[in-house]
C-alpha cells in the first residue's frame, strides 16, 4: 500500500535525479538529510583540521609569541600580514620567514593543512 508519504519521497528522489538514465529509487527523509548534511560536516571538518594542526604546530610558537611570531588572537600583530592576502601568509609558512622554518618546522604537513591553520589562525585575530 502506497502512502502519501512515500509518494512524497518518491517525488523528491526523482527531483535529485541528475541523469536521465538513473531510476529514481524511494529516498527516505532522513536519508536526504543525511546526504545534504554531509557538505556542512565537511567543511566543520576542515576547520577543525585547521585547529588541530595549530594546536600540533603552529601553537609552540604563536601561543606565546617566540621569535617575535604574532600571538593567536592578537589583531594589530596580524593586521599587516592579513593585509598581504592569504596566498602570501601560506607561502611564507611553506617556505618558512624569519625564525620561521619551512612547513613550520613539520615536514609532513600538506599545503592544504597549513591553509587550514592559517585561515584559522587568521579568523581568530579578526
Amino acid at each position: 500500500m502506497l502512502l502519501a508519504a512515500d509518494h512524497e519521497d518518491m517525488l523528491l528522489s526523482s527531483r535529485l535525479a541528475t541523469r536521465m538514465d538513473l531510476m529514481p529509487l524511494p529516498i527516505s527523509r532522513p536519508a536526504v538529510f543525511l546526504f545534504l548534511s554531509f557538505g556542512v560536516i565537511a567543511q566543520a571538518s576542515s576547520a577543525t583540521d585547521g585547529r588541530a594542526v595549530y594546536d600540533k604546530t603552529c601553537a609552540a610558537c604563536h601561543a606565546t609569541g617566540v621569535a617575535n611570531a604574532p600571538r593567536f588572537g592578537d589583531k594589530a600583530a596580524w593586521a599587516p600580514r592579513v593585509a598581504g592576502g592569504m596566498p602570501v601568509l601560506v607561502r611564507s609558512v611553506l617556505k618558512g620567514k624569519g625564525a620561521m622554518p619551512a612547513k613550520a618546522g613539520n615536514p609532513k604537513l600538506k599545503s592544504e593543512e597549513i591553509r587550514a591553520a592559517v585561515e584559522f589562525m587568521v579568523a581568530a585575530a579578526q
